[in-house]
């Protein structure tokens, strides 16, 4: 079923249509969220809250504009005002990678560095590396999602882009 059919049956108040919108969203949110937050009991709850807000709101979504990025932007909307609230949350420390039998032990390491290079960015720079590179969304769906002007998009992309490199070339060169 395509988002278009889940949003019609869920508008017209079909509470098995959002259910299996759920089922189908929400690993991808709490990932996505995860990365934002850098915490996994925040993230959940923001998902949680998403999905509570998406289900009030979906009437007022438009069909005639791409989903995603209204999801995203209501999603990223609670992980912010999440992290803007003083919370005892626990840090939510490395993806389970050390587990995942395919890839190389160089591998592992490389990108448990990245991880933690991109999760040191301050969050102007990192959630839209998050947003571009992980989720795939464009500038322009970027700058919808962030309430912010595509050249401020742009702008932020760069020099976290800069600042990733300069982080991980520093890193290499610690390790040799």
């Amino acid at each position: 079923m395509n988002n278009n059919e889940w949003i019609i049956q869920i508008q017209s108040g079909d509470k098995d249509a959002f259910r299996r919108f759920y089922a189908a969203y929400s690993e991808y949110a709490i990932r996505t969220a995860s990365a934002i937050t850098q915490n996994r009991e925040m993230a959940k709850d923001a998902v949680q809250e998403t999905f509570i807000r998406v289900f009030r709101q979906i009437k007022s979504y438009n069909p005639n504009l791409p989903f995603e990025p209204w999801f995203y932007r209501i999603l990223t909307n609670e992980c912010m005002r999440l992290l803007k609230k003083d919370s005892s949350y626990s840090k939510f420390e490395h993806p389970d990678l050390e587990n995942e039998p395919s890839l190389a032990e160089e591998s592992v390491e490389r990108l448990t560095n990245l991880y933690d290079v991109i999760q040191s960015l301050d969050d102007t720079h990192r959630i839209p590396l998050i947003l571009k590179y992980v989720k795939g969304f464009s500038e322009k769906e970027i700058a919808e999602i962030l309430d912010l002007n595509q050249n401020t998009v742009k702008s932020r992309l760069f020099k976290g882009r800069k600042r990733l490199q300069d982080q991980l070339t520093s890193t290499e060169k610690e390790d040799t």
